[in-house]
Order: structure tokens, then C-alpha cells, then sequence
């Protein structure tokens, strides 16, 4: 006769399958740094997947935060200009070239 050791309220073999996920922490970006940083696409697209901030966009009014960037494709040269919140987003953007 086969015993099931049963700790917690499950099964033995319940609970080794189960694996506690971390949470993933926000980033927290200072906007100062940001200019030639570097970021990889969690998704590339038209094979780019390398970037670097090349400029950060100044505001109209002088006393205003900067909220726009320019990111740069690596090897096609591409840019775009992207909200510099959109970088904290996990899904789209990893910190550093991976």
C-alpha cells in the first residue's frame, strides 16, 4: 500500500512542484542617467534588439521635467522618440544589452 506524505494541507509531490515566483520590482529611472544607456527589446522587431538613449527631448518650458527620448536601433541605426516611463515597462524594455 502506497502512503502520500501530506505537510502544509497538500500532497508531497504537490508542494516540490510548486515554485513561489519572485515579484518583479519596477524600475526606478532617473532621467539624468538615462542619456547612452543601454536597453534590449524584450520583443525585437525587424531585428533590433540592441538600443541607446542618444538624446533626451527638453520640454518647451524651461522649469518643466524632461518626459520624451530619442532610443536608437544598434545596428540599423533607427531611432525613435518613446516616453522615458515606457523603458520601467519589463515586457517591452530589459535594462542593459542582453
Amino acid at each position: 500500500m502506497s502512503q502520500t506524505v501530506i505537510r502544509d494541507g497538500q500532497p508531497e509531490s504537490a508542494r516540490q512542484s510548486i515554485k513561489p515566483s519572485k515579484p518583479v520590482k519596477p524600475l526606478r529611472l532617473q532621467v539624468a542617467k538615462l542619456l547612452r544607456s543601454k536597453w534590449t527589446a524584450a520583443q525585437p522587431v525587424n531585428k533590433e534588439k540592441h538600443f541607446i538613449v542618444t538624446a533626451l527631448i527638453e520640454p518647451e518650458l524651461p522649469d518643466a521635467p524632461v518626459e520624451m527620448l530619442t532610443i536608437e536601433a544598434v545596428m540599423s541605426r533607427r531611432s525613435m522618440t518613446l516616453h522615458w516611463r515606457e523603458l520601467t515597462d519589463q515586457s517591452q524594455w530589459l535594462q542593459g544589452w542582453r
